[in-house]
């Protein structure tokens, strides 16, 4: 697949979740599957650029104080970027957040939901992780996928979705 064809793939409600493990902060490995089958109602899953950057920090600190209620409603929360185990466990300590963060160095997960490839930053077209998020229903199916988001405001956007706001 070339690059520019792998921005080209976009999920949609309905389509089957691509399945992945991947190692957490912590060194443990977590898998999608596992997480469905542990009891999870739904599993959000979002892909941000870099850990400890202000939109990244942003929206990671939103979906830690919007926790508790996404917990009660059966909602497992995982966080998904290029960064390093070990980058992603300062963040976790820096920043109180307790749920998992997922460390895809090769990038294989981001290209398998269509959170990486062609896009703008700063008027110019890169080459990057695209800021997406996706609600996993318990049969391993996508019930909501949503690309280019922003940072600010979209936790409370994935709650309106789910009828939790």
């Amino acid at each position: 697949m070339s690059e520019s064809s792998e921005s080209t793939v976009r999920l949609r409600p309905g389509d089957p979740a691509p399945e992945f493990t991947l190692t957490a902060a912590d060194g443990s490995d977590v898998g999608l599957g596992e997480v469905l089958a542990s009891g999870s109602k739904r599993v959000v899953l979002y892909f941000y650029p870099a850990a400890m950057t202000p939109g990244c920090t942003t929206e990671a600190c939103d979906f830690r104080d919007n926790l508790r209620e996404l917990d009660g409603a059966g909602i497992t929360v995982l966080g998904v970027s290029p960064d390093p185990p070990e980058k992603l466990a300062e963040f976790r300590e820096k920043e109180g957040l307790a749920f998992p963060l997922l460390s895809d160095p090769g990038k294989e997960v981001l290209r398998a939901y269509g959170a990486f490839g062609e896009k703008k930053n700063y008027g110019k077209v890169v080459q990057g992780v695209i800021r997406s998020t996706f609600v996993i229903e318990p049969d391993g199916t996508v019930a909501k996928a949503f690309y280019n988001v922003k940072a600010t405001g979209h936790v409370d956007r994935v709650k309106r979705e789910l009828n939790l706001a």
